[in-house]
């Protein structure tokens, strides 16, 4: 079980290829069930709970079914079913290997003219193709006849069909001693031929998933936890509860989360965030479960158990992202799933209309219906997307940003307009403040104190730098007569957008006074303090703006913020259109107008971005974001760094442009290939050798993203 309570995830033994893969996604998605991923690669299953269309036990049941394992949690990491399984990938190629190569060096030998009496005995190649035939006959025919009695025909049935045809057609030679009628060699390559494209292809994608598994490698699998007695002792990293102190030396991994206590040291996030250099790290920072700490030695409080911490939730959305479909597969699923019915009747008129007609002689024909079951390729439409989503969400999980859904990455890479918030968003959210004023006549200790109290109720950006300004100020004490007389029994309550409101008193926007401030603190009516905010513009957010421009896509600022220090920043970074002091539902406002008229994303990190975020095509979310907007955002920068989106939108560019050309590629090769044998310009081994090399051509397609 993952650790979304309503996603199961189990572990299926006897998945191959990505034929297989298609055969149990079809069944669970025939059943109702909806978020289906299944991995050939990583023998996983997941899908979302749905007891009233299908419980557990009937998953299970359905799978086993059509030939698969499931495999229980106590079997262990290998499953423990080898010995049900029968021979591996690498078994069966191994064998059938060694049987058809005499086959078939026989075969070419004889085209020569040489003559090789005991190779041209129809009982010596009966004997040789025998083995083989079993071999792939099991392996072939069982996914066949469950896919049939599932009412799913998959590419298993194309191959079983194509081996049987040629090895029966053989038999009845065999029976007449008719030479003539021999195409053992043919039904025998057959099958080896598959073989080997599923082992190039298991190879292959094996490749395409390198993301999960660096991932994964970064769990540290213990952890040095500090006893109160000051005893060190090692325990594993789920048995690690919040609280906890745990010790890291020079060199080791940070098993979990957590908070420096005592030390410090230089650690490397870079699986994680994506910075490539270390990070120095003092007491009182936070830390990341899966980073090196490179230099020095620290004790970490931990905060999080490891099911909840930022490694397992990077994981669970990168696994997430990868089984997402984005739209451009859906017509590539409707066309492979009547892709098979539509070559088997293919092949039979192939046959028919070649004999009936005169085109081709009975032998010929079926030779020429049985390389078009051979030459199709349904799988590599099927693999077109999955393998380039699978690369690169994996590039861009390694470039610091994280995307919620396959989907995301076409979205991303087809936006038109782009909103930006501007505290913490386009600026540091660093804020400082420029001018404090307190009213005449007022205590100003006392009203320094009743601001900084009232910031500590709230999580913006600009409470934090308020606070952090006023702590070097002369403040009056808690216990202050005049303070307790003027605050009372505080009781704050924060309006997103607006500010923060405590019986009678109110400290936020400076929106219905004329006054030249920012932040106003009334008690009532009547002002007791203002003061200005100045912010700085974050480097890469000219530069960014500077890209987008150049995509053809219009920036907006949309910012709650007054319009005169909007229109400043949107100048000093080259914003196109500003709308400025907007509350929370006039955001969601604008973003709705803007998104209904173009496809927009929206970048915040605000607690009142996380609606807008939510509306927006494309939610964007910085790393240091707030709780609400992480949770609201598809795409999450794992640092504040705003050219992560250059690079972000540069791979989302290239994984589009990957699947169109895979995709272009497997419904060219089916469209020009079977044509070519049904005409007989093809024969089986040669259609056979094309099929099996047709997958690898879309993997390996999807494999140049990484380094494209």
């Amino acid at each position: 079980m993952t650790k979304r309570p309503d996603i199961v995830e189990l572990r299926v033994d006897g998945m191959d290829c990505n034929n297989c893969a298609m055969s149990i996604q079809r069944f669970l998605e025939r059943q109702g069930l909806q978020d289906v991923m299944v991995n050939f690669q990583t023998r996983e299953v997941r899908y979302r709970r749905d007891d009233s269309v299908a419980d557990a036990g009937a998953v299970r049941t359905g799978i086993s079914k059509l030939g698969y394992t499931v495999v229980n949690d106590d079997d262990g990491a290998d499953g423990g079913t080898d010995a049900r399984r029968g021979l591996s990938a690498r078994q069966r190629l191994i064998i059938c290997a060694v049987f058809t190569l005499p086959l078939l060096l026989g075969h070419f030998i004889m085209m020569t003219g040489l003559e090789l009496p005991l190779l041209e005995s129809g009982w010596t190649q009966f004997a040789l193709a025998l083995p083989v035939y079993l071999i792939g006959g099991l392996h072939f025919g069982r996914s066949a006849l469950a896919g049939l009695r599932q009412r799913m025909l998959n590419m298993d049935v194309l191959i079983f069909l194509g081996a049987t045809a040629a090895f029966v057609y053989s038999l009845v030679g065999l029976y007449l001693q008719e030479p003539r009628y021999y195409f053992f060699e043919t039904a025998a390559t057959i099958i080896t031929l598959v073989l080997v494209g599923n082992w190039l292809e298991a190879r292959a994608v094996e490749r395409t998933t390198t993301a999960i598994g660096a991932l994964t490698d970064l769990r540290e699998e213990t952890a040095r936890a500090v006893m109160p007695s000051g005893t060190i002792v090692s325990l594993p990293v789920d048995e690690v509860r919040p609280g906890t102190l745990v010790r890291v030396n020079t060199g080791d991994r940070i098993p979990l989360d957590g908070i420096v206590r005592e030390g410090g040291g230089s650690i490397n996030e870079a699986m994680l965030t994506g910075e490539s250099l270390p990070v120095v790290k003092n007491q009182g920072d936070r830390v990341l479960g899966g980073s090196i700490l490179v230099s020095g030695q620290v004790t970490v409080e931990v905060t999080e158990a490891y099911r909840d911490g930022t490694l397992a939730r990077i994981i669970e959305l990168v696994k997430t992202a990868q089984s997402d479909k984005p739209q451009i597969q859906r017509l590539a699923d409707r066309i492979s799933a009547v892709f098979v019915p539509v070559v088997v009747v293919i092949s039979l008129l192939t046959f028919v209309v070649g004999w009936l007609t005169g085109y081709a002689s009975p032998t010929q024909a079926l030779m020429n219906a049985i390389a078009v079951l051979l030459i199709s390729c349904p799988c590599a439409m099927g693999l077109a997307t999955p393998t380039a989503v699978m690369v690169g969400v994996g590039r861009l999980a390694g470039s610091g940003i994280l995307i919620r859904g396959g989907s995301t990455v076409e979205s991303l890479a087809s936006i038109r307009q782009m909103v930006f918030d501007k505290t913490g968003t386009l600026t540091t959210g660093e804020l400082e403040i420029g001018e404090f004023h307190v009213s005449p006549g007022e205590d100003a200790p006392v009203i320094r104190r009743l601001v900084f109290d009232l910031e500590g109720y709230s999580s913006h950006p600009i409470a934090t730098s308020v606070r952090d300004y006023l702590w070097k100020q002369e403040m009056a004490e808690p216990g202050d007569p005049a303070y307790r007389r003027l605050a009372g029994e505080l009781d704050v309550r924060e309006t997103a957008g607006l500010g923060l409101r405590s019986g009678n008193l109110f400290l936020g926007a400076a929106r219905d006074t004329e006054l030249d401030a920012d932040v106003v603190l009334r008690d009532g009516d009547r002002v007791l303090a203002w003061f200005t905010l100045t912010d700085r513009v974050r480097e890469a957010a000219p530069d960014l703006v500077s890209s987008l421009h150049a995509d053809g896509i219009e920036t907006i600022l949309l910012t709650g913020d007054r319009r005169a220090k909007a229109d400043r920043v949107a100048r000093q970074v080259g914003i196109d259109r500003v709308y400025a002091e907007q509350l929370p539902d006039e955001k969601l406002e604008r973003i709705s107008e803007l998104s209904d008229r173009a496809p927009t994303a929206m970048v915040g990190d605000g607690i009142n971005d996380a609606t807008a975020l939510s509306r927006a095509d494309v939610g964007i979310s910085l790393g240091g974001a707030s709780a609400a907007a992480l949770d609201a955002a598809q795409v999450v920068l794992m640092r504040d760094d705003l050219s992560l989106l250059v690079e972000g939108r540069r791979i989302a560019h290239l994984t589009v442009r990957t699947i169109r050309e895979s995709l272009f590629w497997a419904f060219s090769y089916n469209i020009v290939a079977i044509p070519l044998a049904a005409l007989g310009f093809l024969n089986p081994m040669w259609a056979a050798l094309f099929m099996a090399f047709s997958d690898v051509v879309v993997i390996g397609n999807a494999i140049r993203l990484k380094r494209r």
